[in-house]
């Protein structure tokens, strides 16, 4: 284990130190500190989309052991718009939470659930998912969002295309991002708030190194990469890790965003990827599934018809208070409790993966404990 002295003093009292590095992996131990609370790095950040951690209170949230939360400004400015958010006192009143936010800039909901999206140089032009009307992004009005939401952390606006696609497509993407970028950081007029870059370049090794290297020299306060966990097979993600992360500064957070698996934390982690969030443990919480270390369990399959033990043993969640032949009854029942429990559990499931491996990498054994998990789920 590898203890390094490496503070990064950022505005408004943000401050990310590296505290240790483990010896069997790139997996890294640090702490990014907002004015709003610590952060301890690897963390999971999960998703209040639209002010809101889908079925849980903002208390459920805080005590799954959650230090940030995510939210969108795409969603936020569609509804009830950001000037609503700003009358209610900044999401953070709003959602009655006091700890730090992240905001992600809407440039990945531009590409996935807008209606008939235009691109220029100047930003997108597209119609709502919602009621159908036109609207505009540009990295300048992603920005006053943000600021307008409050959040701790906001995303540059970035073009996101999809994949497979064109070397030349995604290249110009790719250099449209950087200078969206450097457009957002001089939009920035919050001193509180600060940006994280996005690195894109689709599947090329070559193209994500060029693009973390050019965004390197704008200085960001964190680096996040953009544009995976989109369909491409696991291990295709996995390659990309392996050569963006190298080329990220070594004395800033970096951000996988959309991510994912229990598997695919772990495999960041061990890439050297300290931030993560994906709707993947309350979307399946809402459907009958629970993370567990043998792997996941399916509530509503009849051999837990009678099971009295808990989803997992020793977790502190609310679901584990009961028995999975309960839970099962609950979803069979079409009782909103079980959707609630399910996603508290998982929530909690996370947030231990990261307190465990937190604890390997200051131990120095971050790659034993990666491996011991991956012989429990199989």
């Amino acid at each position: 284990m590898l203890f390094v002295a490496c503070p990064m003093t950022h505005p408004a009292n943000f401050r990310f130190e590296l505290l240790a590095t483990d010896d069997g992996s790139s997996a890294r131990r640090s702490r990014l500190t907002t004015p709003r609370g610590v952060i301890e790095l690897p963390t999971f950040m999960p998703v209040g989309t639209l002010g809101t951690v889908k079925g849980l209170t903002i208390d459920q949230v805080a005590s799954t052991g959650a230090e940030i939360l995510l939210g969108n400004t795409y969603h936020l400015a569609l509804r009830p718009g950001e000037d609503t958010v700003a009358k209610l006192g900044g999401l953070h009143r709003m959602m009655g939470w006091d700890k730090p936010i992240l905001t992600d800039s809407g440039g990945f909901q531009v590409f996935s659930l807008a209606q008939m999206t235009r691109v220029t140089e100047e930003g997108a032009v597209f119609k709502s998912h919602i009621d159908g009307s036109r609207l505009e992004l540009t990295p300048e009005r992603s920005i006053a969002i943000q600021e307008a939401l409050g959040s701790d952390i906001a995303m540059v606006f970035d073009h996101v295309v999809a994949l497979p696609n064109e070397y030349s497509l995604i290249r110009e993407a790719c250099e449209r991002s950087i200078r969206w970028a450097r457009r957002c950081q001089q939009a920035a007029s919050l001193p509180e708030q600060i940006q994280f870059a996005i690195v894109q370049g689709g599947l090329d090794e070559q193209m994500r190194i060029w693009c973390a290297e050019e965004l390197a020299k704008l200085e960001f306060p964190g680096y996040a990469i953009g544009g995976l966990s989109v369909g491409e097979p696991p291990e295709e993600m996995y390659r990309i890790l392996d050569a963006t992360c190298p080329a990220l500064p070594a004395d800033r957070p970096r951000y996988l965003m959309g991510v994912g698996r229990p598997i695919d934390l772990l495999e960041g982690i061990r890439r050297g990827v300290d931030m993560f969030d994906c709707v993947m443990p309350t979307r399946n919480g809402r459907n009958a599934l629970a993370f567990t270390d043998e792997g996941p369990l399916r509530l509503r399959n009849a051999v837990h018809r009678t099971d009295r033990q808990p989803l997992q043993e020793g977790c502190p969640c609310l679901a584990c208070k009961h028995s999975r032949g309960y839970i099962r009854h609950l979803f069979a029942a079409g009782e909103m409790l079980g959707p609630i429990l399910l996603s508290h559990h998982n929530l909690t499931y996370y947030q231990t993966l990261m307190r465990e491996s937190r604890q390997a990498i200051e131990m120095g054994r971050f790659d034993e404990y990666y491996r011991g998990k991956l012989d429990r789920w199989g």
